[in-house]
């Protein structure tokens, strides 16, 4: 009876452990931003912002502008290729593909597309094609913006999108419900389980993810079913931001950069 009192002890004090480890953190450096979104980083060291709903690429050096005034307001914005960068217009129904130079390059107008498309998520998937996510049937789709052809990949979703993130290959979603789901090019499925509330959240990769309430950064990882704080000196701050093991944090001063080790 004792040994199975502190076998049960033992689990019960693993359990909360894994629940409230605290993630080491090395602060890299900070950048003075005046009232921009901060929008991420690429892999060549210039950071992205709006300001104004004007789309900016900044260094040290130089900073260069893209706006559109007749699509209104920039929704989505996806840096995973820096040599083709995606700019989302919802309300216009509407992507523009932009060069490193910020020079357009492309412009998808869906609502002319030969198949109903109501775009309501974008993303940059492989071989020249868009994730499209099409709110006229509730189903996601692939765009190759060179053929300017489409096709539907997936069963309609049951639930509206709350949030999303993809990579060439993947197609990450959390509905209204906080289930998290995940597609690859051939429109095959995988539900991830549920996810916490969250103020914000960025899915890292099929296993990982951090959210943010109150505040506070978790880091989840739902195949060891652990959760890890992150402490960061910002008491408050508009956004977060991670990429390559650097973790960015957006207040109303500017972004702070810390170095990140995650397990």
């Amino acid at each position: 009876m004792k040994k199975l009192v502190l076998l049960l002890f033992i689990t019960s004090f693993s359990v909360v452990s894994s629940q409230n480890q605290k993630l080491a953190f090395l602060e890299i450096d900070r950048i003075v931003l005046d009232g921009a979104e901060f929008l991420g980083y690429d892999s060549f060291g210039f950071y992205y912002t709006i300001k104004n709903n004007v789309f900016s690429k900044i260094d040290t050096k130089v900073t260069l502008e893209y706006k559109n005034i007749s699509l209104g307001k920039i929704t989505k914005v996806d840096l995973k290729n820096p040599l083709k960068i995606v700019l989302f217009y919802e309300n216009f129904n509407t992507v523009i593909i932009v060069d490193n130079q910020l020079n357009e390059t492309q412009k998808i107008n869906f609502s002319e597309n030969s198949i109903p498309i109501v775009a309501t998520a974008i993303g940059l998937a492989s071989q020249n094609q868009l994730w499209v996510y099409n709110s006229m049937n509730q189903q996601l789709g692939l765009y190759d913006y060179l053929s300017t052809t489409y096709k539907t990949i997936s069963v309609p979703f049951t639930e509206s999108i709350k949030n999303y993130v993809s990579d060439f290959n993947v197609f990450h979603w959390i509905d209204i419900k906080n289930d998290w789901y995940m597609s690859d090019i051939f429109g095959k499925i995988i539900s991830k389980g549920k996810v916490p509330d969250f103020e914000s959240i960025t899915i890292i990769n099929e296993n990982q993810f951090i959210y943010c309430n109150n505040s506070i950064l978790i880091l989840q990882d739902v195949e060891k079913e652990t959760k890890t704080q992150i402490e960061i000196s910002e008491k408050t701050f508009k956004k977060f931001y991670y990429k390559d093991q650097i973790l960015s944090i957006f207040t109303a001063t500017g972004i702070t950069n810390y170095k990140i080790t995650i397990p």
